[in-house]
Formats: C-alpha cells, sequence, structure tokens
C-alpha cells in the first residue's frame, strides 16, 4: 500500500516538474544582470507623506490615469472601458465608454480629451462624448499596449506604445520576457499622421512634456529609468538617460508646468527576485507557470518629485501600502492627484 502511494506521490511532483519547466509559455526572455537597487536612504529615505490619502469615489476599479477639464472636473479610465467624471458632490458619471481599457488621459486646449487605450490606441473624445480614433499603428506595426500620452503646447500628441508584442491583459508576459517591444511615439492632428521617435524600449510607460517643450520624457519600467527624447536645440533627434536605477518601477510621468515632473513606482524592486529572475530566463518561464498569487508584491505607495535636471526633489512613500500601485501623480492646484490599478477610487493628497 505505501509502496503505491509513494508511486503517486512522485507521479505527481513528474507532473508538476514537467509543468513548470515545459509547459509552453508564449515568451522569449532576454538575459539581462540588473544594477543593484539603491538602498531606501537619503532621497529615498522612507516616510508615511502617502499614508494620509484621500479617496476619491470612481464607481469601478483601476483608475490608471487623472485629468482635468476646464470646469475643473476630474476624469479617470476603468479597466472595464468606462471613463468617469467626478465632481464633488455628485456620484460618479459615466463621460464615455471605448470598449477597450483606457490608460493615459489628457485634455486638448480646445476641450477634447485624448486617450491611449490599451486595446483601441490612440482616441479622442469630444465634450459630448463621441470617440474618434486618431492613430492605431506606426510603420506598419499596430499598437498592442497604447498607454501614456501627454500634449505639447502646439498641440502634438507624445504618447507610448508599452509593447507591440503583448496586449494588456497579457502585460506580465512583456515584463518576464525583457525584451524591447516599446516604442515612443508621436501624432501630428494637423496632417494625421503617426512617427516613431524612439524604438525599442523595454515597457515603455508615462509620457510628460517639459515646461519649456524642449524635450518628452518616457518612463521605460523594465530597466527602473526615464529616458529623454530633445525636440528642440543642438541635441534635437537624440535621447539620453533622464534617471537611471530607480528604487521601483516607473509607471506615470507628468510635469506641473513648472519645476517638477511627478513619477509613479507602482511597484518597489526587490533586490531578490531581481537577481533571480533577470539573468536567469529559464527561471522567469517558471515564475510566469505559478499560480498569479506567486507574482503578488507586498503593497507599497511610492511616488517621486524631479527637477528639470532628473533629480529627486520629492519623496513620498507609504510602506504600508495604504493606497497602492500607485500609477500616475497629477498635481492640480496644490493637489496631488493619484491613479492606481490596484485601487477603486482616485487618491488625494495636499502637497506639503
Amino acid at each position: 500500500m505505501w509502496h503505491k502511494i509513494f508511486a503517486g506521490i512522485l507521479l505527481t511532483v513528474g507532473i508538476i516538474f514537467a509543468y513548470l519547466l515545459f509547459w509552453p509559455i508564449p515568451i522569449n526572455p532576454s538575459q539581462w544582470n540588473p544594477p543593484e537597487a539603491p538602498t531606501l536612504t537619503g532621497v529615498y529615505e522612507p516616510n508615511n507623506r502617502l499614508a494620509s490619502v484621500e479617496r476619491l469615489e470612481t464607481g469601478g476599479f483601476g483608475p490608471e490615469d487623472v485629468a482635468f477639464d476646464d470646469l475643473e472636473r476630474i476624469y479617470t479610465g476603468l479597466e472595464d472601458g468606462r471613463i468617469m467624471r467626478l465632481q464633488n458632490g455628485s456620484p460618479p458619471q459615466v463621460f464615455a465608454y471605448t470598449g477597450g481599457c483606457p490608460l493615459g488621459l489628457c485634455f486638448t486646449l480646445s476641450g477634447d480629451l485624448i486617450v491611449a487605450d490599451a486595446d483601441k490606441g490612440l482616441l479622442s473624445i469630444s465634450r459630448n462624448g463621441s470617440i474618434r480614433v486618431l492613430s492605431t499603428e506606426a510603420e506598419g506595426v499596430p499598437f498592442k499596449l497604447t498607454d501614456g500620452v501627454d500634449i505639447a503646447k502646439d498641440g502634438t500628441i507624445y504618447f507610448s506604445d508599452a509593447s507591440s508584442k503583448f496586449s494588456n491583459k497579457d502585460y506580465m508576459y512583456d515584463l518576464m520576457e525583457n525584451q524591447p517591444n516599446g516604442r515612443l511615439l508621436v501624432y501630428y492632428p494637423i496632417n494625421n499622421t503617426t512617427k516613431v521617435l524612439l524604438h525599442a524600449l523595454h515597457f515603455a510607460n508615462g509620457v510628460a512634456v517639459s515646461p519649456d517643450q524642449s524635450f518628452v520624457l518616457v518612463a521605460e519600467t523594465n530597466r527602473y529609468q526615464i529616458l529623454r527624447y530633445w525636440l528642440h536645440g543642438q541635441n534635437k533627434g537624440r535621447s539620453d538617460i533622464f534617471i537611471s536605477n530607480l528604487p521601483g518601477f516607473p509607471d506615470g510621468v507628468s510635469s506641473n508646468g513648472n519645476d517638477t515632473f511627478w513619477v509613479a513606482l507602482v511597484e518597489p524592486r526587490d533586490n531578490d527576485l531581481d537577481n533571480l529572475l533577470l539573468p536567469n530566463p529559464i527561471w522567469r518561464k517558471i515564475f510566469m507557470r505559478l499560480p498569479s498569487q506567486f507574482a503578488a508584491l507586498k503593497p507599497y505607495g511610492f511616488v517621486l518629485g524631479l527637477n528639470k535636471n532628473g533629480n529627486v526633489t520629492h519623496n513620498l512613500q507609504d510602506p504600508l501600502g495604504g493606497f497602492r500601485q500607485i500609477t500616475n501623480v497629477r498635481e492640480y492646484k496644490g493637489m496631488l492627484y493619484l491613479g492606481s490599478i490596484g485601487e477603486d477610487s482616485v487618491g488625494r493628497l495636499r502637497i506639503s
């Protein structure tokens, strides 16, 4: 009897082992030896400045980004495709339904809402909620995960496609593959054309145009850094690193229009996990075959403010993760508004 039980245990272990090693996973992981994550000291010293975040009800889950119209109303997109409008004293209202997953949001001077929809591409939504598709591909390559967006003063739209290979529902595949599938793009409303500014980015994410319009930033989530692409001046058409080796995964980037770029770190880094997975592609395939609970990280709130030279000027954290997985930060009239893929509300915090 015992030998049958033992044989059954061996068979079960063998099946699990074969599954973890050989079950097909649609990724081709690259090997990378990441830099050691910076210690949380100095400009990254832990604090509880995000612990007092106020929550604004959205009526749904995953409010990735926040934007404001000329009547000071708040807009946010939810993972079910709805874009909600929030007003003080009123329940959230559905402004539009994209049928996809609206991520980055930004208003034009004329009042149209520009949306980077992960599934539908770059969209424009009029004041009455009617939707127009602006762009779905560049250089013959369709967008798979349209992500961040910002608008220059002349109306030019800069946006990112996080991956040309994986869709939003499979974004973890792109993160684990760690291949340069992302792009920084520009859309010219004057002639309805789209151009690629930067190819081969490792999960291109948040986008922000500098106040003087001389450059545009794009977060490279899977390299823990933010890149700068020069729009004017002697470096026009070139790119460099604005800030590198961040202590977390950079997601949304925004400008306050004056002296600060706000950066949302959606998750803190884990050196042990980095050093196990990134240099060893086979471990990443095994990791992706594990139940999703194994991929869950400790909740943590993390926001940084950077000056025009990429130096850290603001450090807001909540090690307890009361408001977690922050994906975007918008400064508006002395307040910070926080988007999140892990919450059902928009966060609000007075700037100290």
